[in-house]
């Protein structure tokens, strides 16, 4: 099992961020693998040392990590694998230590082959409806795609690169900087190996061998997703340098606020006023809910009343709330109820409720009936505290 990020990293989980880089740096330097003749021991040391960092240095991942242990972070920082896994783990140690340092220890060195396109987030906002049906939408991504011109060469048509001459096609260049000998990206070509003549470049991407391009795509959102769900769209990211594999695209998913309608987990609440002869005498009345095949298409639900309903009394209706993300069950939706008082009484309506108010006795209002006991022993209470008052001003 995967160790404590805090116990990796040898830290308190109220430490700050200075205190955690510190930490880092100093495990970092110790246990990288060109320090410690490229031991297997020292590379599994450092790639752990650089997940954990990773993952308590990002304030969203943090916390996730911190709610729900290493669940919460799954696929978002933890588990560097295999040799790409390396390079990512570097690019940290470069980051923190500077990219002098990341070359020093090999962490930053690049090739001139294909390279894989950067991953994209996407923030949508979508409907309650939406969530709780499950939706289609299109969606206009700005990414980056391989110029059309010159198919992601950066020359023109017919036009070939030459090995550059800084660094003889290497892409990287060495430099004696005391008893370090360094390694940095040839400035001259950026670490590509090969230059173009200007009069070679490519007019429609200058060079870059890549545009940006709004491209749209369809995305089906599931059913019971939340604020917070992410959607993975594999190879729908940046497109990747000299013939690399696309990145990702991550949609994070926001749900707007609904008039009706409040969620709470898998269940809905609602609020639905009542008229009082109704909470007085029980009765049915219908309640709003979203649409979906659990109601057979009714936008309504019946809600049983129960005689001398109060204000804030609440009715549960099973399976009317929302479904679950990734199984067959479904939460409820519950209904609180609202009495109203009525207005705008006519003579006659005003005379029947004198009428009725009178003919009401202490046993149907036991509410009203045990507030006005306390409350008379609460002011028995003050008279009786100021009584030696009022003595002793006489």
């Amino acid at each position: 099992m995967a160790r404590d990020y805090y116990d990796v990293l040898g830290v308190d989980r109220g430490v700050d961020a200075a205190g955690l880089k510190s930490a880092y740096r100093k495990l970092a330097m110790e246990h990288h693998p060109d320090r410690n003749g490229g031991s297997e021991e020292s590379m599994a040391r450092f790639k752990e040392i650089s997940e954990a960092y990773s993952v308590l240095s990002d304030d969203q991942k943090r916390a996730a990590y911190d709610r729900f242990g290493h669940a919460g972070v799954n696929g978002q920082g933890g588990g560097f694998g295999g040799q790409q896994g390396f390079h990512d783990v570097n690019d940290i140690f470069a980051q923190v230590f500077g990219d002098a340092f990341g070359d020093v220890f090999g962490g930053r060195r690049q090739s001139t082959g294909p390279r894989r396109g950067s991953d994209l987030r996407f923030d949508l906002e979508i409907t309650l409806e939406q969530a709780y049906q499950g939706a289609e939408v299109e969606i206009a991504v700005p990414t980056t795609v391989t110029c059309e011109t010159c198919t992601g060469s950066g020359a023109k048509p017919g036009a070939k690169p030459s090995t550059c001459g800084t660094c003889n096609g290497a892409g990287r260049i060495r430099q004696a900087n005391g008893f370090f000998q360094m390694e940095r990206t040839c400035p001259s070509c950026g670490g590509a190996g090969q230059r173009l003549a200007q009069a070679d470049v490519c007019t429609t991407c200058h060079g870059h061998g890549q545009v940006r391009k709004n491209r749209k795509l369809a995305l089906k959102v599931p059913a019971g997703v939340d604020d917070g769900s992410r959607i993975r769209l594999s190879g729908e990211g940046d497109a990747g340098q000299r013939g690399g594999p696309r990145g990702d695209l991550y949609v994070f998913l926001s749900v707007q606020p609904h008039d009706l309608f409040e969620r709470d987990n898998l269940d809905l609440l609602v609020t639905v006023p009542v008229p009082m002869t109704v909470a007085a005498l029980g009765g049915e009345i219908e309640a709003p809910c979203l649409v979906s095949e659990a109601c057979d298409g009714q936008c309504k639900a019946p809600v049983s009343v129960p005689a001398g309903a109060q204000t804030g009394k609440t009715v549960r209706i099973r399976g009317k709330g929302m479904p679950h993300l990734n199984g067959r069950q479904r939460g409820d939706l519950v209904v609180e109820l609202f009495v109203e008082t009525p207005t705008d009484l006519t003579p006659r309506q005003k005379e029947l409720m004198q009428e009725l108010a009178a003919s009401f006795g202490e046993d149907q209002s036991p509410r009203n009936s045990s507030f006005a006991g306390k409350a008379k022993r609460f002011w028995a209470d003050i008279l009786g505290a100021d009584e030696p008052r009022r003595e002793s001003a006489q």
